[in-house]
């Protein structure tokens, strides 16, 4: 079986929405599993500028997926023990919920496989 890895990863300014109101955190970590293809989520990867608690929200076709909190002026890395499939034209973001106005930079690596 031949596999391929995506990633949807940068580095991303963001202006917090409330806590309980997760963003789209920017167009470039958006992806749509190509026809054909079963994807699964492998880790996630963050980092966090703010003196704030942020969460990084992996959304699968507009609902929230995973959630990943990270720490004030911190990083986290997460193995993700329970891998899903994901089949073809489903679409996952990454969002960010923070307190409403706070604003900084959050670093995100998630690691895809398409197989």
């Amino acid at each position: 079986m031949h596999s391929t890895p995506r990633f949807l990863q940068g580095i991303f300014p963001f202006e917090g929405q409330g806590v309980d109101k997760p963003a789209p955190l920017h167009k470039a970590l958006t992806y749509t599993v190509p026809m054909g293809v079963t994807t699964q989520p492998l880790y996630f990867r963050g980092g966090n500028s703010t003196d704030e608690l942020i969460t990084v929200v992996l959304v699968r076709d507009g609902a929230p997926m995973r959630y990943f909190p990270i720490g004030a002026r911190a990083g986290t890395h997460v193995a993700l023990a329970v891998v899903e499939d994901l089949d073809d034209d489903t679409v996952l973001e990454l969002h960010v919920a923070a307190r409403e106005g706070l604003t900084g930079t959050v670093v995100v690596d998630l690691g895809l496989v398409e197989v």
